[in-house]
């Protein structure tokens, strides 16, 4: 794969032309084929390699900004294909790109630094989400792309599932929906030995048991959200419907700046005090976007297309999760997850004033200077706060491959 010595991230329509290609080397033992169409109108396909009962449904493309999943998925197919032991028990199957539409508005193929990364960024409102759209919206109003993920699922009935995410900023963890004994282990060798630090206090995961340092588990029914404001549930998500065939879900988080301070399991001096000061700044900085929006809006040709939407969902989070920071004890009080609120609380704003940008910038709006210096000093300050250091795509793959690999052999797929 040539995006990897590159650097590059690999669009949908490359993925379908590399996944075709390796289906041609062993038709005998795989298939490509189409299993739904996203709102838009794109194709979802799903690579199947190896003819066991028993599968292993790996997911990309979950979340449009998060592209380490694509190359990931393609290593893990070429390597089920020729490597015998990895299908000896267990099929592959891969959903090429869970959300073929909202890739094709997230473009940064090779992003050099992470304000290159904002100016073409995007990520759906949650009820346009594929895994996250259940948590959010009724049955009967689920997108096209989620009812595909759940069709297939409910198809392979695989014991495991792996979706693959990556974050922009900090370190690699890994969240399941039961608990997968013997993972740590492998997970954490593996980040090691890509020089990628372990993210120990992972604000995503907050609240939830932890099987082993950077390994979290989704805690069970009446368990209470360390955010109570957040509309989403991960309990709700498409990772659980594997549970109805006796399947377990592990995400599997890798960054593409990483910083090692993601890490740091000593005790925050001052947390309260810490998340009064995050709330305080997201208040303010949501703010000055919301500012933007507001003037700009009465002069914009349409007020709902999906990165505005996107952009208003992010603003509309701001207010109740400040008050969950303000009002909440700390869900941790490590350096590590003080560490890791912080940059969500960079994050949000920050995307929602990216997603405003192009927006604004496509109508030659007079407020796109205004938000582009916001989007700039932001970008900048975020990556100097946390020390960002670029990971090799290849570093990227591999361990998240590995990780896949760990999980689907600890998980009893009898994989040798």
């Amino acid at each position: 794969m040539s995006q990897l010595a590159e650097n590059r991230y690999p669009t949908v329509p490359e993925l379908f032309l590399t996944a075709r290609e390796l289906a041609g080397l062993r038709p005998k033992l795989s298939t490509l084929r189409r299993v739904g169409t996203s709102r838009a109108g794109r194709p979802l396909h799903l690579l199947s390699v190896g003819h066991s009962p028993r599968a292993v449904l790996v997911v990309a493309g979950a979340h449009a900004n998060e592209p380490t999943g694509g190359s990931t998925l393609l290593a893990l197919a070429e390597r089920s294909l020729l490597d015998r032991r990895l299908r000896a028990d267990a099929s592959w199957h891969f959903l090429l790109c869970a959300d073929p539409d909202g890739a094709s508005l997230h473009r940064t193929p090779a992003p050099s630094t992470l304000l290159d990364y904002h100016r073409h960024f995007f990520r759906p409102a949650g009820p346009e989400q594929p895994e996250w759209s259940p948590s959010v919206l009724p049955p009967d109003r689920l997108p096209p792309e989620t009812l595909a993920l759940t069709g297939v699922i409910d198809e392979l009935r695989p014991y495991l599932q792996v979706s693959l995410h990556c974050t922009d900023l900090g370190g690699s963890w890994v969240q399941l929906t039961r608990d997968i004994p013997g993972l740590a282990e492998p997970f954490a060798k593996s980040a090691a030995r890509h020089g990628i630090p372990v993210e120990t206090g992972a604000s995503d995961a907050a609240g939830w048991p932890v099987s082993g340092p950077g390994v979290h588990v989704l805690p069970g029914p009446g368990s209470a959200a360390a955010y109570p404001s957040l509309p989403e549930d991960a309990r709700h998500t498409t990772w659980h419907h594997a549970h109805r065939y006796g399947g377990t879900t592990a995400i599997v988080e890798v960054p593409m700046w990483a910083s090692d301070t993601v890490g740091d399991m000593a005790a925050h001096p001052a947390p309260r005090t810490a998340l009064r000061s995050f709330a305080a700044r997201l208040r303010h900085d949501a703010r000055l976007v919301e500012d933007v929006l507001q003037d700009a809006l009465p002069r914009l040709p349409s007020a709902h297309g999906p990165l505005l939407r996107a952009a208003k969902w992010a603003l509309d989070l701001v207010p109740g999760l400040a008050d969950d920071w303000g009002l909440l004890p700390p869900a941790g009080t490590s350096m590590a997850y003080i560490g890791s609120v912080d940059a969500f609380g960079r994050r949000l704003p920050l995307r929602a004033a990216a997603m405003l940008l192009r927006v604004l910038t496509d109508a030659d709006d007079r407020a796109a200077p205004r938000l582009d210096r916001l989007v700039t000093h932001w970008s900048e300050t975020f990556a100097e706060r946390f020390k960002a250091r670029w990971v090799p795509l290849e570093h990227q793959v591999e361990h998240q491959a590995a990780t896949t690999v760990a999980a689907a052999r600890q998980a009893g797929g009898g994989l040798r």
